[in-house]
C-alpha cells in the first residue's frame, strides 16, 4: 500500500500524524482524541482524499493524495464524526 508517495509506515505514520494535528486545529470546535486516534485521522483523511480524487478523475490508479487534500480530507471526516456524535 502507497499512502503518502510512500510505503514506509514510519514515515506514513509521522506524516499522519502532522495531517491529523492540522485538521483537527483548521476544523473549529474541540475534538477530544489522543495521539493515536489523531494519526489515524490523518491516514483516514488521505485514504478519503484519495478515492474521492479517484472517482472525481483527479487522481490515477495508485497516485497518493497530497498534503492539503489529506488535510480537507481529514477534516471532512471530522465534520462527519461531529454530526454523528450530535445527533445520539
Amino acid at each position: 500500500m502507497e499512502l503518502f508517495g510512500s510505503s514506509n509506515w514510519l514515515y506514513i505514520i509521522l506524516i499522519g500524524l502532522v495531517v491529523g494535528i492540522v485538521a483537527r486545529l483548521l476544523k473549529p470546535g474541540r475534538d477530544r482524541m489522543g495521539i493515536i486516534l489523531t494519526i489515524v485521522l490523518g491516514i483516514a483523511g488521505a485514504l478519503f482524499a484519495g478515492w474521492v480524487g479517484r472517482m472525481v478523475g483527479w487522481y490515477g490508479q495508485g497516485q497518493a493524495a497530497g498534503f492539503i487534500a489529506s488535510t480537507l480530507g481529514a477534516i471532512v471526516l471530522l465534520v462527519i464524526v461531529g454530526a454523528l456524535r450530535k445527533r445520539r
